[in-house]
């Protein structure tokens, strides 16, 4: 099987954009049909949807042959593009659209074009959230962007994982990814509260962690791109965590072990999320072009706005959560 082609970030070829299907002969002159003898018999009428099927269907298989024989392209990170939209998006779309409801608001406030910084809350015990705001933002932006998603160490350690979150985009939280894909003019999502935000205990949900070190306002201020706060309200509720089993968690290798009403005690029943109603709001960029190269390395400055990403995102989580009418509707 052939290898798949790398894209370095330098190169300047322009990248593949999602772009609606045309129907048959839009935008081209249809000839007229000739007049046909009153005794000649009538063609039959094509079936409604018959050609837009045909067209799936020989769009799938063209996508199979490129599979087969490593005709497609990725970049040097394994975001393969491709993939993501035609597989991995329509695998998600469903859980998006008709078991979260995801209402999204605000999606205009990321660029068209260039990098942005995404900065966002974590919680829900698994890491669901940053995969319903990569769907919000390729499915609802007019722009059609792409968001490349920062992951702890854990994710690219999991077998299967691993390289289904290369596939998708995403790539190690680490202050040097961040920064080659913000200077090359890509969206990247980062949420700071980490392991601390999605293991907290459903006592203080939708009450923000601490934002680490600031590590990720350096990363902004160093690459010149604005800061876009998220905040996601409905992903608290989908495993309340009641308890952590601490020596569990040890033996298991991992950072904690949750205990939620249905897990572990209904089996793997007890592991499928509750259908809560979800709402995603992206909140007024926050310019960092306008500082000298040195405020990367001033220790205030990177405090302010750090406190000021996380003031805005915890201020919309309030109003957000005042707005719901229920948990699950």
């Amino acid at each position: 099987m052939a290898d798949a082609k790398v894209i370095p970030f330098d190169d300047d070829r322009p990248r593949a954009r999602r772009r609606p299907v045309r129907g048959a002969g839009e935008g081209s002159v249809r000839a007229l049909p000739a007049q046909q003898a009153p005794d000649e018999p009538q063609a039959a009428p094509e079936a409604p949807g018959a050609g837009r099927w045909e067209r799936r269907l020989a769009g799938g298989l063209a996508f199979l042959r490129r599979r087969v024989t490593g005709d497609y392209e990725v970049d040097e990170f394994g975001y393969d593009e491709e993939l993501t939209d035609q597989v991995l998006m329509s695998l998600l779309r469903p859980v998006y659209e008709k078991y979260f409801r995801v209402e999204v608001k605000g999606v205009e406030n990321i660029p068209k074009e260039g990098g942005a910084l995404v900065v966002a809350n974590h919680s829900g015990t698994l890491p669901l959230d940053g995969l319903m705001m990569q769907v919000a933002v390729h499915d609802h932006h007019p722009a059609g962007r792409h968001l490349r998603l920062l992951a702890a160490d854990l994710v690219f350690m999991l077998p299967v994982v691993n390289e289904l979150a290369r596939k998708a985009g995403h790539t190690l939280a680490c202050a040097e990814d961040a920064e080659r894909l913000l200077r090359a003019g890509e969206i990247v999502g980062v949420m700071p509260e980490g392991f601390k935000g999605i293991g907290k205990p459903f006592a203080e949900r939708y009450k923000l962690q601490r934002f680490g070190r600031g590590g990720f306002v350096s990363t902004a201020l160093r690459a010149g791109v604005p800061i876009v706060p998220c905040s996601i309200v409905g992903a608290e509720e989908i495993y309340p965590m009641l308890g952590n089993a601490k020596t569990l968690a040890r033996v298991l290798g991992l950072p904690y072990f949750p205990l939620t009403p249905t897990f572990p005690w209904l089996g793997p029943v007890g592991a499928l999320p509750l259908p809560t109603k979800w709402t995603i709001q992206f909140g007024e960029p926050i310019p960092t072009d306008g500082y000298p190269l040195e405020a990367a390395e001033d220790p205030m400055l990177m405090f302010n706005l750090t406190d000021q990403v996380r003031e805005q995102i915890q201020h919309t989580l309030y109003k957000l959560l005042v707005q719901r009418r229920s948990v699950f509707f």
